[in-house]
């Protein structure tokens, strides 16, 4: 891995960004956002849209690319994060109840940002796994911006979260099934690096059978990590220049700049798997290539804003009023993703994190011609 390089190219929105995002609002129907994916996870639906809008179904993607094409997934890996603490009783006898813990991010050694239901101030005491004295003891030893809470651990809790903790699901899925099922359910085939708390949803799609038809096709592979917060949930509530996007941590390594680097100067297409992708390639864009490291970003990606790296995207259906509708509405052009949306609703498409998927292009490439 090459030294550190952030990347936090957060540009402002383009003027007009809040008109699009109203022109892009619609009702989504209830009951149209996934609780289940599909079985297998290939047998999703998957829009093609170019100049025409095609219906296809997700095993069918080797058809869809050529030999050469470079895949570029994220490979982070979703934690379970959520876990149920105590409060410690005192001498009376009071306390010991319940909070729940959201646990976002080691932001240094053995200390955590998190969310806290309900909040707890600087100086109290959780023991998370158990009860008073029996499970592992954290202190709240202060309060972020966004209202999350800092919590310093004894020891490293990293090791234990499988055991003490259960998958952090969206807020909008119903979990119905055990925690068991949803570890494997909420996470994709190639997960490595464990960080996230939210899965890079593109990717639950692939299963081991569609990837080695595409290695036998000749599509390359390359990986990068982003972990995903739960800022990713965030709706945009008011002017799109206020929103402030979360901080993500992300990392590319030297083989995959590598790999990015010389599909682009051979005229070969660079596809992304999911906004999280996009959203580290171009963190990592230094203006003529992509720079292996690693680093934050808070990129937010508008309208007018120009994607760099990637020629195809594959992304799920997102929600009205979200950051992400806004990046895919940059990268593949505001008449495209109406037509796009349209027909979803139309035709029953199912929408987020465990829906059906997109095959976009660049707006950029083919403005110009494409490749």
């Amino acid at each position: 891995m090459a030294a550190s390089y952030p990347q936090d190219r957060a540009q402002p929105p383009a003027e007009g960004a809040d008109a699009v995002l109203a022109r892009l609002h619609f009702e989504l129907p209830e009951g149209r956002i996934a609780q289940t994916g599909a079985q297998p996870r290939d047998a999703s639906r998957l829009m093609v849209v170019g100049e025409q809008i095609e219906h296809r179904i997700f095993r069918e993607l080797p058809s869809l690319l050529r030999p050469g094409d470079l895949l570029v997934f994220n490979e982070s890996r979703v934690i379970p994060a959520r876990v149920m603490a105590r409060k410690p009783v005192d001498a009376a006898g009071f306390g010991g109840g319940q909070v729940e813990v959201l646990l976002l991010r080691e932001e240094e050694a053995n200390v955590w940002s998190a969310y806290l239901k309900p909040a707890r101030r600087a100086g109290n005491e959780l023991w998370l796994g158990g009860g008073p004295g029996q499970g592992h003891r954290a202190q709240v030893t202060g309060t972020l911006e966004d209202g999350a809470r800092l919590l310093r651990f004894d020891h490293d809790i990293k090791p234990h979260l499988d055991e003490i903790g259960r998958l952090p699901l969206p807020p909008y899925i119903q979990a119905g099934d055990s925690d068991e099922t949803w570890r494997e359910r909420y996470q994709t085939v190639y997960a490595r690096t464990p960080g996230s708390v939210a899965a890079p949803t593109a990717g639950l799609h692939f299963t081991p059978e569609l990837l080695s038809q595409l290695d036998s096709l000749g599509v390359e592979r390359a990986h990068v990590t982003l972990h995903v917060g739960a800022g990713t949930f965030k709706p945009i509530t008011g002017a799109v220049a206020d929103h402030v996007m979360h901080a993500e941590r992300y990392a590319v390594s030297e083989a995959t700049a590598g790999a990015i680097n010389r599909a682009r100067a051979q005229g070969r297409r660079v596809v992304a798997v999911g906004t999280t992708t996009v959203r580290t390639l171009e963190s990592a864009w230094n203006g003529h290539e992509v720079v292996p490291g690693e680093g934050e970003t808070r990129i937010f990606i508008t309208p007018g804003t120009t994607v760099q790296v990637p020629d195809l995207l594959i992304t799920n259906l997102h929600l009205p009023g979200s950051t992400l509708l806004l990046l895919v509405t940059a990268f593949a052009g505001e008449e495209r993703i109406r037509a796009a949306y349209d027909a979803a609703l139309q035709r029953d498409y199912r929408f987020y994190s465990l829906g059906d998927a997109m095959l976009l292009e660049n707006r950029q490439r083919w403005e110009a011609g494409g490749r």
